[in-house]
């Protein structure tokens, strides 16, 4: 479907190879200053009535249902109970075009993409990902390579596919987590922040009650996707520290979950919770991944990240 609508326009334009043209032979410098003039042009010839028809209907710009009170006392208490030396960070609304397909191997289609080389973002965790590896590269630098970078962020996304199901929206808050270090074998890295950040989202949901949001039945399912090799490790290291420290909430394998195989890596989680309305919704998301690893190019560097969305924390 799509490449029969780029033949039509080329077609249509009279230039053959069009999409070539302006992806390949062009320098991204040149394309930039070429599509600054087409928007230029283009927004000259919108009236005020269309502007605010395009307001009313397009889904990327209506305001959130969420109550923004509420959204700042969320807030609020997770950074009172972020994990100790995590930094927190408030991300710029754009990032470099490519964050999310270069990086995490999403479809370029499935984003905004901007102006002047970036795209809007649609992943904190893919940001938070790019801050700790250049933090991590000074730190390898200076002999440093022990120590951690651990990052968070509170950042509104925005992604360009539409979403089936109660509660999903074209732009939406995540609350994140990343922390990047060197491998210390035996998945040692990965399970001891792995424990960390669902313990932080546990103790999160649990004390959402003050702000008149309760939530219970919290449910974590982990997904082994190293065909069992994991399994012993992901026993006594994940579950069994989880559990004791959480009786009250229920952590579980899942060997039936497929999504995410490929952007993480041996393991993930799920994190779910119980509202009032007797509702389980997904709440949380993460798992360890390659991106420092990559953007580094170094084998030796690990990184967990997860996000939970605070925006289905704060809808009724």
């Amino acid at each position: 479907m799509m490449q029969a609508l780029i033949e039509r326009i080329q077609r249509e334009a009279g230039v053959p190879h069009l999409v070539e043209i302006l992806a390949e032979r062009l320098l991204p410098s040149d394309f930039q200053s070429l599509m600054l003039e087409v928007y230029s042009r283009s927004s000259s010839k919108i009236s005020p009535s269309r502007l605010l028809e395009r307001y009313e209907h397009n889904r990327f710009v209506a305001p959130s249902l969420a109550d923004p009170r509420l959204l700042v006392e969320v807030d609020r208490l997770a950074w009172q109970l972020l994990p100790e030396r995590y930094i927190p960070l408030e991300l710029a609304p754009l990032c470099p075009l490519g964050t999310n397909s270069v990086v995490a191997s999403v479809s370029q289609k499935k984003v905004v993409s901007a102006g002047r080389g970036t795209e809007v973002v649609a992943d904190s965790t893919n940001v938070l990902a790019l801050e700790c590896a250049v933090r991590r590269r000074s730190m390898i630098r200076g002999n440093d390579a022990r120590e951690a970078v651990l990052l968070a962020a509170s950042h509104r996304l925005t992604r360009a596919q539409a979403f089936k199901g109660p509660r999903v929206w074209a732009h939406f808050r995540i609350l994140s987590l990343c922390a990047a270090g060197r491998d210390e074998g035996s998945f040692g890295f990965e399970a001891r922040h792995l424990v960390e950040q669902i313990s932080f989202y546990i103790k999160f949901l649990m004390q959402l009650a003050q702000l008149g949001r309760t939530f219970t039945n919290i449910r974590v399912a982990i997904t082994d996707f190293t065909e069992g090799r994991l399994q012993i490790i992901l026993q006594e290291q994940i579950l069994q520290p989880l559990s004791s420290s959480f009786p009250k909430a229920k952590v579980h394998l899942d060997p039936g979950r497929t999504s995410g195989r490929g952007y993480y890596e041996s393991v993930c989680f799920k994190l779910f919770a119980t509202e009032d309305s007797g509702t389980e919704l997904e709440f949380a998301d993460g798992g360890p991944t390659a991106l420092t690893r990559a953007l580094l190019s170094d084998a030796k560097e690990r990184l967990v990240i997860s996000g939970l969305g605070t925006e289905r924390l704060c809808a009724k």
